[in-house]
């Protein structure tokens, strides 16, 4: 998968979030946010090691 590829998974991770945190739906908005974070995460290590 492509870096732009992965940045937009991530990104629409984060939109559908906030989505969810405005909406009042705060489990499913931390599950998204949680996920974002430990894939950018796991980006950023494999880019800086790998």
């Amino acid at each position: 998968m492509s870096y732009a590829k992965r940045d937009i998974i991530i990104g629409l991770m984060f939109i559908t979030g906030l989505a969810g945190f405005i909406s009042g739906e705060f489990i499913f908005s931390n599950i998204f946010f949680a996920t974002a974070a430990i894939y950018t995460n796991m980006f950023l290590s494999r880019r800086t090691h790998g």
